[in-house]
């Protein structure tokens, strides 16, 4: 009886010490990331009836607020109902040997021609949840349009969170199968984020952005009550002014219900591409792209299209950082040292 009361002191201990838990529902198809006993976010991977990519959802602040757009998943008053493929945190690409993976989803409009490609998750290789970081490492293939693999990808997600920070590392590993694969010059790409309507910048008219097929989407003008998102680069640009270009870092602050928040997310300098360009726009999409310097240039660059040869591999890594509080230049530059591992 004394030897069972001591293991089960010992499990308690071990537990309350794995202060970033992982908990893996096979049946909801989701690992649960927490931190202290409080939802940080989930990897989910319900599948291509659902979300055509798994996805981080929802993503929040470690004042619990929730960073991630809800729409369409779980919708929320006020917020845009654009974008159906937009949806919390994701990584692919619009044009993979011809196939776009980025718009696809179950509500596509018919003005979208394809060839459209899905990412589907296959496995959950290892879960580790600890004191100071918990790390989940994910398998996903990426189909054509017939479902035939084109990538193999393996993805290491590094959690880690205190009383007011939390912090995402994604280093993903591509490998090409039978055929090379093509990444063209495409704006589309490649990690990206879904905001909520309170970090969007205020807005105070419609507007409409194209996409790579040409296809046109209306985004309305919407009250900007509790809008306040401003991106703010490593290079010193600040505002939508970011968008087609470089730099080593964004940060994008903002309030959510009284909460100061900053949303940092980092470059590699082991990246191709480096340092990327940002398509992130004032309505919600956070996205970094190394991929397409001729579309963002408007020209003046060449095109990259970047080639992934049969059976080679090619890992992009990326660390998200959100924080509760404003955070410094000094702070910043501490904040890419430390992931450049200096």
């Amino acid at each position: 009886m004394k030897k069972i009361l001591i293991l089960s002191l010992i499990s308690l201990t071990s537990l309350a010490q794995n202060r970033i838990q992982l908990k893996h529902d096979e049946a909801a198809k989701r690992v649960e990331v927490t931190v202290d006993g409080k939802s940080f976010t989930a990897y989910i991977y319900p599948g291509p009836a659902v979300l055509k990519k798994p996805v981080l959802y929802p993503i929040r602040t470690a004042g619990g607020n929730f960073i991630t757009r809800g729409w369409p998943m779980d919708p929320r008053p006020g917020e845009r109902v654009d974008h159906p493929h937009h949806v919390g945190m994701w990584f692919n690409y619009g044009d993979v040997n011809g196939h776009d993976f980025w718009n696809n989803s179950t509500d596509i409009a018919a003005s979208h021609g394809g060839p459209f490609g899905t990412v589907v998750h296959t496995g959950v290789k290892s879960m580790k949840s600890g004191k100071d970081q918990a790390e989940l490492v994910v398998t996903a293939a990426w189909l054509d349009k017939d479902n035939q693999p084109m990538l193999r990808e393996r993805t290491t997600y590094v959690f880690r969170g205190d009383a007011s920070q939390r912090t995402i590392d994604r280093i993903t590993t591509l490998t090409a199968l039978e055929k090379d694969v093509v990444f063209k010059d495409n704006k589309e790409g490649m990690i990206a984020i879904r905001l909520g309507r309170e970090l969007e910048h205020p807005s105070n008219k419609p507007e409409v952005f194209t996409d790579a097929s040409g296809v046109a989407t209306k985004v309305p003008a919407m009250a900007t009550v509790g809008v306040t998102g401003k991106y703010h680069s490593s290079e010193g640009v600040e505002g939508e002014d970011v968008w087609g270009k470089r730099a080593k870092w964004m940060n994008l602050t903002g309030k959510i219900n009284n909460e100061d928040v900053s949303v940092v997310m980092l470059d590699h300098p082991q990246n191709v591409g480096y340092p990327t360009y940002w398509h992130s726009r004032g309505y919600g999409l956070y996205a970094a792209n190394p991929l397409a310097p001729s579309v963002f240039t408007n020209g003046k660059e060449a095109p990259m299209n970047y080639i992934l040869g049969a059976g080679k591999s090619v890992t992009f890594q990326y660390r998200v950082v959100i924080k509760s509080g404003s955070v410094d230049p000094m702070t910043l530059d501490a904040q890419n040292k430390a992931f450049l591992g200096k």
